[in-house]
């Protein structure tokens, strides 16, 4: 039987590059995405990268548990074993405490801390069965210290940490594995536009070979968080 990856977000940046990374070495994967015509280019481009693997992929917007709830139905209705869960689902809205709009905060929540929350508790419970697993989850720098502009965002990755850490002291009986992934600035699409050099960036290229380099450790070993940077430094 295939390994399979469940990958939330998989359409663009960290999340297709993790896809593209896992395909690589034989995984089948699950992800979803809000745009439906964005999973359908991307499905048809990794399985014709990758004969032999399927892709399964779901319509989905994860900042609205009922939509959460319909894709953890989605994934555990095709009665497969999910070797890996990866929670990438994300977004940011600038702002300060003291002048970002009103609903920013419980938006940021709901997208970049319950959409991981419900996500993992609707899957890893066949892992607990099975007693192997690994669930990585996407952070930020920004969850370790903050930064001007970004108050809501700072907050729900300060929160999203906290619950990685939670989640991997409680999965230790069971044999999973839990990991923070916690990257600075990254070249992805929410940067289209900057005038920066590439090199300023880290590519996610980068991102899901460390993912993979740290499912690959035996079973006796877990890198509990990965900090990531741009060599220069953040922007």
């Amino acid at each position: 039987m295939k390994d399979l990856i469940v990958v939330t977000g998989g359409t663009k940046g960290i999340g297709r590059a993790i896809i593209n990374r896992f395909a690589a070495k034989g995984f089948d994967v699950i992800t979803c995405a809000r745009s439906l015509p964005d999973l359908e280019s991307m499905k048809i481009a990794v399985e014709n990268a990758h004969p032999g693997i399927e892709v399964y992929i779901f319509k989905a917007d994860l900042s609205e548990k009922e939509s959460a709830m319909e894709f953890i139905r989605d994934v555990t209705g095709l009665n497969k074993h999910v070797s890996v869960l990866v929670n990438n689902t994300g977004s940011f809205v600038p702002g300060q405490i003291h002048n970002e709009d009103e609903g920013t905060l419980e938006k940021m929540i709901e997208t970049n801390l319950y959409s991981g929350y419900h996500i993992t508790r609707g899957i890893i419970k066949a892992m607990i069965e099975r007693k192997e697993g690994y669930v990585f989850n996407i952070c930020s720098v920004a969850g370790i210290a903050p930064y001007l502009n970004g108050a809501s965002y700072c907050i729900s990755k300060y929160a999203q940490l906290g619950m990685t850490k939670v989640l991997r002291e409680e999965m230790k009986p069971f044999g999973i594995r839990v990991t923070a992934v916690i990257p600075g600035s990254t070249l992805t699409a929410s940067w289209d536009g900057t005038e920066l050099p590439e090199s300023r960036f880290i590519k996610p290229e980068d991102i899901a070979d460390t993912i993979y380099n740290a499912w690959s450790l035996s079973k006796n070993t877990v890198i509990e968080e990965i900090v990531m940077r741009p060599q220069l430094g953040d922007v």
